[in-house]
């Protein structure tokens, strides 16, 4: 009786040995991954542009750059979820056309704000200044950090034309003329102001 049952494939085997236990996880995984995620290669809803989602603009491009390097992801997420309350307070849900032109997206896990995604047109240009400059003047129970070094340092300017070149690598249609074009928009500018850019064209595509 023992004999026979330790022939063939059993749980016992795959239970004992760690090498079988990690080769079927990861071909589980692999497999599952493959499923789920390759379909949504082919999808048009996934990979095409919603109505009215247009490339950031270089500003707006060298803002985001900046809220990058600051951390503002781990505090702000940029994904509304479609639950009730989550509408009710933000605005439409968030959708994976939106995204289509961000490397990499802002979902982010984590609120100790508030979701920024339908940020754009909500607060005046003054608004996000006062709020950068510090958040307590129009918070004042908010515990996020001031950025007022922003209103006094420069956006790098010889970088944007670079930085949309790679984006248009990855699919994101810039022209040769507004790559031509972008070094001589940013320049002159905060990055204070840039940041403001970039909030303000958050999420405006849907209401």
């Amino acid at each position: 009786m023992s004999a026979s049952n330790n022939k063939g494939f059993s749980h016992e085997k795959v239970e004992t040995s760690n090498f079988l236990m990690i080769v079927l996880i990861l071909l589980v995984v692999a497999v599952g991954g493959l499923v789920e995620i390759v379909p949504l290669f082919f999808q048009k809803s996934t990979t095409e542009a919603v109505q009215g989602v247009k490339p950031y603009a270089p500003l707006q491009l060298m803002g985001r750059d900046v809220y990058l390097r600051e951390g503002c992801y781990n505090c702000h997420s940029q994904m509304i979820r479609p639950f009730r309350a989550e509408t009710m307070r933000y605005g439409h849900y968030s959708v994976a056309g939106e995204f289509v032109y961000d490397h990499p997206f802002q979902w982010g896990s984590k609120r100790t704000g508030p979701d920024l995604h339908r940020v754009g047109g909500k607060y005046s240009d003054e608004w996000h200044r006062i709020h950068l400059n510090n958040p307590r003047d129009v918070v004042p129970e908010s515990n996020m950090p001031a950025y007022s070094w922003l209103a006094t340092s420069a956006v790098d300017h010889t970088v944007v034309a670079q930085r949309m070149s790679a984006l248009r690598n990855v699919g994101v249609p810039y022209t040769d003329e507004e790559i031509a074009g972008a070094e001589e928009q940013v320049k002159g500018k905060t990055e204070m102001e840039a940041v403001i850019a970039y909030l303000q064209g958050l999420g405006t595509a849907l209401k």
